[in-house]
């Protein structure tokens, strides 16, 4: 079942919440040295704590603050609500330089969370890139995977579409895709985050007008194996 990944390390900053502990216990279950981060170091350590009743011996996953997860990470992982993305990025700016942001946030603005309404710099994934500076590549990936899907070890009837500010850092974040035990797109450039993150909110408006909760999205007619 898990390959030997555990020579890298995975912070997932708010890995307390649903979307970020569904991604950490895909990646602890296929190998990697998983880092839950928290504003509430106390909460990191539960919700490691639980993963690993969940997973069973074998697994590696420790629970401390945002800052900390961020310093010790090879990859950093950004799944916290909106509303506290721009704190949450300048509180761990120092300990990504170097290093690949995957930015799982969505710029859901409540209550009307059905409707696309993205941000002055153009999405969530750009205006991170605008905070944490050259030094980090940035990938947007992951918005439109419901957790539902994650916490199971079943195939997910959904695809992963890759942004980010460089072919490399898009490779490495495809990797992670697939380590998940998911079909990933290379999106093209971190610009296009825009189309990829306003896509949720209306995958959201089709789960509550058809009575879903998990809508996703599929691509077909092209081969990414190539």
């Amino acid at each position: 079942m898990k390959e030997n990944h555990l020579l890298v390390s995975i912070a997932v900053l708010g890995g307390t919440g649903k979307q970020g502990k569904g991604l950490a216990y895909r990646w602890a279950r296929a190998g990697y040295h998983i880092l839950i981060g928290s504003r509430d170091e106390e909460s990191a350590k539960s919700a490691a704590n639980d993963l690993k009743e969940m997973l069973g011996d074998g697994v590696s996953i420790t629970g401390m603050s945002n800052s900390q997860a961020a310093k010790e990470a090879n990859i950093v992982v950004m799944s916290v609500p909106y509303s506290a993305h721009r704190a949450t990025l300048e509180s761990v700016k120092e300990n990504l330089q170097g290093k690949i942001l995957v930015d799982v946030t969505v710029p859901l603005v409540p209550p009307k969370v059905s409707k696309v309404q993205m941000p002055s710099a153009g999405s969530a994934a750009q205006e991170a890139k605008e905070i944490v500076g050259e030094g980090v590549q940035v990938c947007a990936a992951f918005q439109n995977i419901s957790y539902e899907h994650l916490m199971t070890d079943d195939e997910v009837a959904c695809d992963v579409l890759v942004t980010g500010t460089s072919k490399e850092a898009r490779e490495e974040t495809l990797k992670l895709v697939e380590a998940a035990g998911l079909i990933g797109w290379d999106a093209g450039p971190i610009e296009n985050s825009v189309v990829v993150e306003g896509l949720t909110s209306i995958l959201i408006g089709i789960n509550k007008k058809y009575g879903s909760t998990h809508a996703g999205i599929r691509i077909t007619g092209a081969n990414n194996n190539v």
